[in-house]
């Protein structure tokens, strides 16, 4: 009698098995290389059913000495084969091996049984091996207090414990974790998920796995993603609803009153997925059609709200998905990248209700992420919400709205332009406003001052008039303000000339693009005592010990460009060797273009002929 085992039953261990329980006595087994060949690129890409087949292989070797016949038949499979295994290319190969041969094909597939009796080829068909799918191994690492643990072969198992916001990191066992001990987790995760109800394998790569077991979020990586083999699970350790926040009422009657864009921002484990968790229950139970998007999908939402991920790798497929379902809310988890803050505002524009979870430090973090990606101008149609939460409370709510206006502290009625206001939920004061100034996209903080320091607005027209007086100056600038709309600019005796213009046209169009009067002196006329600003020593701006990124400016036939990574939609401050130059907005691409021969293109090309260190940060 000879026998071909498939893929399914050698991982199984379904052969040693037959030949333990005697059916398969004095048989020959002939394993097919196209079975060899698939195990073997399972096993390459970290796939735990790739190890357990050749385990199973090398046992049968093994029992050569006790006369068993094995013997490896046919032809290896193709890279292109084994790609298209999902439909059937290996299958085909080996039951044309077991037809061959008029061989009893042992298969755990139950569609690769059918076949191959349609095809005349006798089969073998044991069930799939049963397992506790309802329990992983590692959930003996968990308590009450337990948010993650983390094992690393090599290393002593840790968890994350404690209150939200009050997390330990901390060992929860002496004994070292081994290689053989993650290995055996790993299968116990990704089998169980693919066996119950209430798993399922997010992500499968070579390297990583990511898998979503019932309340549990389990990554496990392998080498050579990872440098060493090592598993995280997650879990939520409080499940609150909408009422145990501050503000509930004011936010329910707000979520209420018509579809909002909505961004819940906050530092990595201050409990934003928690309360979009909460957000989500209520808006379910208040009769809206509710959706999410997320990747891996952890939210841990009722029945009644349908979790997607990315459709073929792209949440911007999921989201052209959706528009055809019609949600009245989807909550977006971890909108991070340009792409999906560009889906957010797209599906928001287009009447959804969105709500996002943002990483930001500060609750106006959150807003400028959305500068340089979306129309500064669309920002409040598709955000008019944000909620920071901090320590698992909601710290601030800020209301976000548009007005055509005079920004806080200019004065001259020809500088009006749309406002981006950010006010206190609460209380309705403004906090900040978003414009553009002279080209730039500017965060201010309103009221800042108090107590006779030097507020945001002033310090951004200092650095403008300085700029735009430099641009037809030749020798060194000195700005002082005398009022909202009164600055005194002090130059060479020679530049007078040319900053006033023929018959003062020159100055008067300065004005009039700045909105403020600018009276033009000579740097003797300028008190001692007075405020200094500009380009000397004691130029306005950062102290001198300002810290910031080092960049390393790229200057092309157009542009002087500074690379700044990981600011992309934030507003920075550009310094040289501690001396405040400008204020610019990072682009999506994480950089700051400056066109060559405007004020500020030249201020860097002086700064980096003297070998100045310039750097940038967050404003």
């Amino acid at each position: 009698m000879n026998v071909v085992p498939d893929t399914s039953a050698v991982v199984d261990g379904r052969v040693t098995e037959r030949l333990d329980d005697g059916a398969y006595a004095d048989a020959a087994v002939l394993v097919p290389e196209a079975v060899v060949g698939e195990l073997e690129s399972q096993a390459n890409e970290g796939r735990d059913s790739g190890w357990d087949g050749l385990s199973e292989l090398q046992r049968l070797v093994g029992r050569s000495d006790d006369g068993l016949t094995v013997e490896y038949v046919g032809r290896r499979s193709t890279g292109d084969e084994r790609t298209a295994a999902g439909e059937g290319d290996i299958d085909a190969l080996i039951r044309d091996v077991a037809a061959n041969h008029g061989a009893t094909l042992l298969t755990s597939d139950a569609v690769q049984a059918e076949v191959a009796r349609a095809t005349g080829v006798t089969v073998d068909y044991v069930e799939p091996r049963a397992r506790d799918s309802e329990s992983l191994r590692i959930e003996g690492f968990f308590d009450e207090t337990t948010m993650s643990v983390h094992l690393r072969a090599g290393t002593r198992p840790r968890a994350k414990r404690g209150a939200i916001g009050e997390m330990r990191y901390e060992q929860i066992r002496d004994e070292r974790t081994s290689e053989d001990e993650m290995r055996d987790y790993a299968h116990d995760v990704v089998e169980s998920a693919r066996a119950s109800a209430q798993g399922f394998v997010e992500l499968s790569e070579p390297g990583m796995s990511i898998v979503q077991f019932g309340q549990y979020r389990i990554a496990v990586a392998r080498p050579p993603f990872a440098d060493a083999f090592e598993i995280t699970a997650v879990r939520p350790i409080v499940k609150t609803e909408l009422d145990d926040y501050e503000f509930a009422d004011e936010l329910r009657d707000r979520l209420a009153e018509r579809q909002r864009g909505v961004l819940i921002s906050g530092s990595p484990g201050a409990g934003k997925s928690t309360f979009a968790q909460a957000v989500a229950e209520h808006l379910s139970d208040s009769n809206y059609a509710v959706k999410t998007m997320e990747k891996p999908r952890d939210l841990q939402v009722g029945p009644e709200v349908t979790q997607y991920t990315e459709l073929g790798g792209s949440m911007a497929k999921t989201a052209d998905s959706l528009l055809m379902v019609r949600p009245d809310y989807t909550i977006y988890d971890e909108v991070r990248k340009t792409a999906d803050f560009e889906v957010f505002a797209d599906m928001r524009l287009a009447g959804v209700g969105m709500v996002g979870v943002v990483h930001a430090t500060r609750a106006i973090d959150a807003l400028q992420r959305l500068v340089g990606r979306v129309e500064l101008g669309m920002i409040p149609q598709v955000v008019d919400t944000v909620v920071y939460i901090e320590a698992g409370e909601v710290d601030t709510v800020y209301d976000v709205t548009t007005e055509v206006k005079v920004p806080e502290g200019l004065t001259a009625e020809d500088l009006a332009r749309p406002v981006i206001q950010v006010r206190d939920f609460e209380t309705g004061s403004p906090e900040y406003e978003i414009y553009t100034f002279n080209r730039q996209v500017v965060t201010v903080p309103v009221g800042d001052d108090e107590g006779g320091t030097e507020s945001g607005v002033d310090r951004i027209a200092k650095t403008e008039i300085e700029r735009e007086i430099r641009s037809v100056a030749r020798g060194d600038v000195t700005v002082d303000l005398e009022g909202r709309d009164r600055a005194v600019v002090y130059v060479d005796e020679d530049d007078i000339s040319y900053v006033i213009g023929k018959g003062g046209g020159r100055i008067q169009d300065i004005e009039s693009t700045l909105g403020i009067e600018i009276d033009v002196r000579t740097h003797d006329d300028r008190p001692s005592s007075g405020r200094s600003g500009g380009s000397g020593p004691a130029a306005d701006g950062p102290p001198p010990d300002a810290t910031g990124d080092p960049v390393q400016p790229e200057v092309t036939d157009r542009h002087v460009v500074l690379p700044v990574d990981g600011h992309v939609g934030e507003t920075v401050e550009v310094h040289a060797d501690g001396e405040y130059l400008f204020t610019a907005t990072v682009g999506r691409g994480g950089e700051v273009q400056v066109s060559r021969g405007s004020a500020i293109a030249d201020e860097l090309e002086a700064a980096l002929d003297r070998n100045a260190q310039v750097t940038a940060l967050p404003a």
